[in-house]
């Protein structure tokens, strides 16, 4: 079961592939660490937290840990590796999330040297949000030398990060450290089964696919704001610094995007404003080809301009398109 509100949980929906490709994992264990980035809020978390559950099934020594909100779940059957990251994640005031990560690579050597663990999967919620883009490249480099390099003979490793920061996949694609896959919103399909376990009154399926483009966190969010749409949008406004003074400066190309998206990747697209909106997580820009082994789970659409998904560029969300709409609007 998965929280989908203060007062809601809903059994984990859809995501069959995705949950496919876990089992794969468990199977052949990894060569490299995997990182998945797409949208903010579209289901990340909620499979890796399945995804843990579906490892300890296979057999493998467990890690959690979400950096961003400075939680853990260790599924391993040694107590002093727990005791260890209780007592580090219990002293929350004083320990940054790098501490965390240095905690976790000492304890997973322990696990494969000390331990002598044959089957461990580490994996680690909002990584680069947490740590800073600085520190991205080494830490990849150093779990991926935990897989390369171990300090003693293991069968799997599983190392599993996940990412909505718009930049991190570059500064780390550069160097070959990690396999690097994309999320996104949940299909149609799914979608709907997500939509009939909500309970209470609600707008229709269409017009909460039309807002939300099958983005789980915005649509628990036009929950608990009864579906007030305007709400979130005021929301996005504020938290992604939609300015008078950004609105104004970028107008002209900001009115072209609100209509057709792929506009951002036209080589006369200033670089500036494409920057701008990948860094503040408003747009997922260079979507790969919808080659089905290229993403985890189900890809978008090939282009649906309805939901903001273009060939090669995409909003977050619709909600995110319509916050730079409503913004441009403003006196």
């Amino acid at each position: 079961m998965l929280r989908f509100s203060p007062d809601v949980e809903i059994e984990f929906v859809d995501r069959e592939k995705g949950i496919r490709q876990i089992y794969d994992f468990a199977e052949r264990g990894m060569r490299t660490p995997l990182i998945v980035f797409g949208p903010e809020g579209c289901g990340k978390s909620a499979w890796l937290r399945q995804s843990a559950e579906i490892l300890r099934e296979n057999g493998y020594e467990v890690l959690y840990i979400d950096l961003f909100y400075k939680e853990f779940t260790a599924m391993v059957n040694i107590k002093e590796v727990i005791n260890r990251l209780s007592q580090t994640i219990a002293e929350v005031a004083d320990v940054s999330a790098i501490k965390i990560i240095d905690v976790v690579i000492s304890i997973v050597i322990d696990m494969i040297k000390r331990y002598k663990m044959r089957k461990i999967a580490v994996l680690i919620d909002e990584i680069f949000q947490a740590i800073g883009l600085d520190k991205a490249e080494t830490y990849v480099k150093t779990l991926l030398n935990l897989i390369e390099y171990p300090p003693a003979s293991y069968e799997n490793i599983v190392i599993i990060m996940t990412t909505s920061e718009g930049v991190s996949r570059w500064r780390i694609g550069r160097h070959r450290w990690a396999d690097i896959s994309p999320m996104w919103n949940m299909s149609r399909e799914g979608f709907e089964i997500l939509y009939m376990k909500i309970p209470g009154e609600k707008p229709s399926y269409e017009e909460v696919w039309r807002i939300t483009g099958g983005n789980p966190f915005m649509t628990s969010l036009l929950y608990l704001n009864r579906w007030d749409h305007k709400k979130i949008i005021e929301k996005i406004i504020r938290e992604k610094a939609l300015s008078r003074d950004f609105i104004n400066k970028w107008r002209r190309w900001l009115e072209i995007i609100i209509k057709d998206i792929d506009f951002v990747s036209e080589t006369d697209f200033p670089e500036d404003l494409r920057r701008e909106l990948i860094e503040r997580n408003l747009i997922i820009y260079d979507l790969y080809p919808r080659n089905k082994d290229l993403w985890i789970d189900d890809p978008p659409p090939e282009k649906d301009l309805e939901i903001g998904v273009g060939r090669y560029v995409a909003w977050q969300t619709p909600l995110h398109r319509e916050a730079v709409r409503k913004a441009l609007e403003s006196p």
